[in-house]
């Protein structure tokens, strides 16, 4: 074979892992005919012989005999004195076979097919990465840092594979330097040109999901199922848990002596708190149990014709005062997950609100909105409930500066004395 740099190809691909011996063979011979096919016009009577092992390669060009002077196309046909010059005994009518020199087909055209037959192998490569990870969506995943971006985080697997952790899938106490292990789940793979995107996230409920199934053992082997998670990543989350064997407590082996098995977890995700809840049927029940640690008097649900923001029905809780404040949380963060775990809309209701007692939205009018949310993210969401909490208290659980919650304590108190 002509020395022109294919060899070189040949031996460049043939020891690639994620290409077998019968697909290599078979992308070489397509390139060489695309090639065979712009110089002749047709590729059909040409046969192609490729060792890739050894680089060699041999091409030859099949043609009819005939009369000379009678040969209408040039690329099917030969005249009888030209083949005699090849093999004297030939006649009209015999097959004649010519091997064909990659010479022949011109040095800017044999560049091309290099070029060609390069882009062809990655082409391949990219699509066999994209159909393995789009296989692995969903599941748990660990790679190396290899780059850090301000929006993202390339990291490298050990096939050499990149990566990408966006900010947005990072939880907000995520701190990694080069070299360093992450996990998360693949969560999409897309083909962005030829080249496959690999989207690694830590925020998805699915990585906590697939956390349980590896560090819990009984998770990993189905006697225990997890059955919903909600979360607001590096802050709190709510996984809900069943198991059909009653003698097992799926809460308790979740969580193990002292909360000896759920801790790796919440290391993993920057201390993360974990409320692991008992699944149920119930409705009511797993309402109730979602809006742990608050304890519920009473509800009172209502259906959905069809679904609204995803969400299924509305739920008006009642609740006695101490636990309001429970049941929605620092900023709202557990009736919202209550919200998202069970697929319902929560409204709580403050149980025995007294007669001189007047709901916060009724200062509208002197208490800027804002503010007045900032009370009902703590549960207080009357004039009494604010004024029976000491300033230092709501300094420390919501946002409003101190000077704010004593102009609006002084205006609540107005409202009582008159």
């Amino acid at each position: 074979m002509e020395n022109i740099a294919l060899i070189d190809s040949f031996s460049e691909f043939k020891d690639n892992k994620s290409i077998d011996r019968v697909t290599l063979m078979s992308i070489l011979e397509e390139v060489f005919r695309a090639a065979l096919k712009r110089k002749f016009g047709s590729d059909d009577n040409f046969d192609i012989i490729i060792n890739p092992d050894k680089g060699d390669l041999e091409i030859w060009r099949n043609r009819v005999v005939v009369a000379d002077g009678f040969s209408e196309d040039d690329n099917e046909e030969i005249e009888l004195a030209e083949a005699r010059l090849i093999e004297p005994d030939f006649e009209i009518g015999e097959d004649v076979s010519e091997e064909v020199k990659l010479i022949d087909l011109g040095r800017r055209a044999i560049l091309a097919l290099r070029q060609n037959l390069i882009s062809k192998i990655y082409e391949h490569d990219s699509t066999n990465i994209f159909k393995h990870f789009k296989e692995l969506e969903g599941d748990l995943y660990s790679a190396e840092v290899h780059h850090i971006r301000h929006n993202a985080i390339i990291l490298l697997d050990d096939d050499g594979n990149e990566i990408v952790l966006p900010k947005s899938e990072q939880i907000r106490s995520d701190f990694f330097r080069k070299g360093d292990s992450v996990r998360g789940v693949i969560k999409t793979v897309e083909l962005r040109g030829n080249k496959p995107a690999i989207i690694l996230s830590r925020t998805s409920p699915a990585f906590l999901n697939k956390l349980f199934e590896q560090e819990i053992p009984e998770v990993f082997d189905g006697l225990i199922t997890v059955e919903g998670v909600a979360r607001i990543p590096g802050e709190k989350a709510k996984v809900a848990v069943d198991s059909y064997d009653d003698r097992i407590d799926p809460v308790g082996a979740c969580v193990g002596v002292k909360g000896s098995r759920i801790h790796g977890i919440v290391r993993e995700l920057g201390n993360e708190n974990i409320d692991v809840i008992n699944y149920t049927k119930n409705e009511q029940l797993f309402i109730s149990r979602a809006l742990s640690p608050a304890k519920v008097t009473s509800m009172e649900i209502t259906m959905y014709e069809e679904e609204k923001n995803g969400k299924k029905g509305r739920v008006s809780v009642l609740l006695k005062p101490e636990e309001v404040s429970k049941a929605i949380g620092r900023g709202g963060v557990n009736i919202r997950l209550a919200s998202e775990l069970t697929g319902y809309e929560i409204d709580v209701q403050r149980e025995g609100l007294e007669e001189e007692d007047v709901e916060l939205t009724e200062f509208i009018d002197e208490i800027e909105d804002w503010v007045i949310t900032e009370f009902k993210k703590i549960g207080l969401d009357t004039a009494r409930s604010v004024l029976e909490t000491s300033v230092a208290e709501l300094v420390k659980r919501t946002d409003l500066e101190e000077e704010t919650i004593i102009d609006v304590q002084r205006i609540l108190k107005e409202e009582f004395e008159d």
